[in-house]
C-alpha cells in the first residue's frame, strides 16, 4: 500500500468507526428479518461492510479494507463489542476486509461501473463474513446455510448501492 496521507488516515478512521457503530444502530431492525427467516444474521454486517468498500472506492488503494477491518477489530475488542465470536473475533473482522481488498485488485482491469463494483465487493464481502461465522460459531449446514449465505449476498448487494449513492455524493464533497 503506498503512504497514506492524514486526510485519507482521518478518512479511513471515521469510515472504520461508522461501519463499527452503524451495525450495533441497525441490528435491532435487522433482527426482526433475520429471526422472522430463523438465521443468525447478516444484514446489520453488510451496511457495516459498506463503510469499507466505500473507503476502497473512494481512496483506490489496495489495503485500505484490510486496514480498516483491523482497526475495527482493535476497537471492538478494546471495548468488549466481540459479540458471539470472542476472541476470535479478530478473524471476523479481518477476512471481509482482505476479500474487499483482494477482489478490488482483481476487478481494476475489469470494465464495471463504479455502482457494479460496490455492489460485487460488498455482497462478497458480506458471504465472506457470513461463511467465517460460520466456521466460527455457528455451525449451519444445507438449508440454513444456503439462506444464510443468501440474505448475505442479498443485503451486501443492496447495501453495495447504497454505497455507491454514498459514494457520489461524497465525491463531490472530498477530493483525494
Amino acid at each position: 500500500m503506498r503512504k497514506l496521507r492524514v486526510k485519507e488516515l482521518i478518512f479511513i478512521a471515521i469510515c472504520a468507526d461508522l461501519g463499527l457503530f452503524s451495525k450495533r444502530m441497525i441490528s435491532p431492525f435487522t433482527n426482526i428479518i433475520t429471526d422472522a427467516l430463523h438465521i443468525p444474521g447478516g444484514i446489520g454486517t453488510s451496511f457495516s461492510l459498506m463503510f469499507l468498500v466505500l473507503s476502497v472506492m473512494l481512496l483506490k488503494k489496495k489495503g485500505v479494507a484490510t486496514l480498516m477491518s483491523f482497526i475495527q477489530c482493535v476497537i471492538a475488542l478494546s471495548i468488549g463489542m466481540v459479540g458471539s465470536m470472542g476472541a476470535l473475533s479478530i478473524i471476523g473482522y479481518m477476512v471481509p476486509g482482505m476479500v474487499i481488498d483482494l477482489l478490488f485488485v482483481l476487478t481494476k482491469k475489469i470494465q464495471l461501473t463504479n455502482m457494479e463494483k460496490c455492489a460485487l465487493l460488498n455482497a462478497i464481502g458480506a458471504l465472506s463474513a457470513a461463511l467465517t461465522a460460520n466456521c466460527i460459531v455457528f455451525h449451519l449446514k444445507g438449508i440454513v446455510l444456503a439462506l444464510y449465505g443468501s440474505v448475505a449476498l442479498f443485503s451486501g448487494l443492496l447495501c453495495g448501492i447504497l454505497g455507491d449513492i454514498l459514494l457520489r455524493r461524497i465525491q463531490k464533497v472530498i477530493q483525494f
